[in-house]
């Protein structure tokens, strides 16, 4: 009996892991770090290379951990380029991002083995309704996920995901006193549909994502802050062949870090986050996200 238990748990973490494959990849969110709506002159530039090691040990379907024994590794890079220019008195960023790394699962989910490759091209913009050198920065964003990303309908860790994403956020920054900083920032994301989804070629539909951060920054000197934020994600429903999956997203995770100007041009970035709680989903135990910034 405990054999057969033992087999049912398998059976179930593995449905649990296809139906909500892509809402456990690297970046089903868009995150934001503490700063990024700061708006800058026209004419300037950033290129930006991010790292984050994220460890998974538990998984959650509606809200009851699955009771198995689930690793799930991940290790991405993501290369940023951003370009600040005034388009009719607005202060606009274009920008891309593209991602790529490494997925591996482990223990009881071993079998879905591990995969390397390159993830879905973002494009996006902030408009900013404020000026450079304001206190205060108001900025809204959207965003375009290009399908580009290695993706196998056969392997639950692709980190590309066949289908088109938009999103809209918009992002807030104002000075609490001299030295403390609040940022916010909330989104909306919209999903197209994946035809190709899972070894049946199944079609795929997740309905709005939606997710609110929020960061304090304590300023140390000019060069040095100390911050904490907060996020909570929440809906992205999936349905496959219009067959809901009861699988909403409602995922709370914080982080802190520092911040230091090693350079009058260059940034580094460390930060230290995990999951307060999951619904749905593998639940992080650990993320460590390193980023260098250098301003042109």
């Amino acid at each position: 009996m405990s054999h057969l238990n033992t087999r049912r748990s398998k059976a179930l973490a593995l449905s649990v892991i296809t139906a909500a494959t892509l809402l456990a990849l690297p970046a089903h969110a868009i995150d934001v770090d503490a700063g990024d709506y700061t708006a800058l002159p026209a004419g300037t530039s950033l290129g930006l290379v991010y790292y984050q090691h994220a460890s998974r040990d538990k998984l959650y379907a509606g809200g009851n951990q699955v009771p198995i024994n689930p690793k799930l590794n991940s290790d991405i890079g993501i290369v940023r380029g951003v370009h600040f220019m005034d388009i009719g008195g607005y202060i606009v960023d274009p920008q891309f991002l593209l991602p790529f790394g490494k997925l591996s699962a482990k223990n009881d989910i071993a079998a879905l083995g591990s995969n390397t490759g390159v993830g879905d091209l973002l494009l996006a913009a902030t408009v900013w309704l404020t000026k450079p050198g304001d206190k205060t920065h108001f900025g809204i964003t959207p965003f375009v996920f290009v399908p580009t990303g290695q993706y196998d309908r056969n392997d639950p860790l692709s980190l590309g995901e066949n289908r088109w994403k938009y999103a809209l956020q918009a992002g807030y920054i104002t000075p609490l006193s001299d030295k403390v900083t609040l940022d916010m920032a909330a989104d909306v994301q919209i999903h197209g549909k994946n035809k190709d989804f899972g070894a049946s070629s199944a079609t795929m539909e997740q309905k709005p994502l939606f997710q609110a951060q929020a960061f304090l920054r304590y300023q140390l000197s000019a060069t040095t802050d100390l911050r904490a934020g907060v996020s909570h994600t929440t809906g992205g429903e999936t349905k496959i062949n219009g067959v809901s999956q009861d699988d909403r997203l409602a995922t709370t995770k914080f982080q802190f870090g520092v911040a230091h100007f090693i350079g009058p041009k260059t940034q580094v970035l460390a930060t230290y986050g995990r999951d307060a709680s999951v619904r749905t989903g593998f639940k992080e135990d650990g993320r460590i996200n390193l980023r260098l910034l250098q301003i042109f």
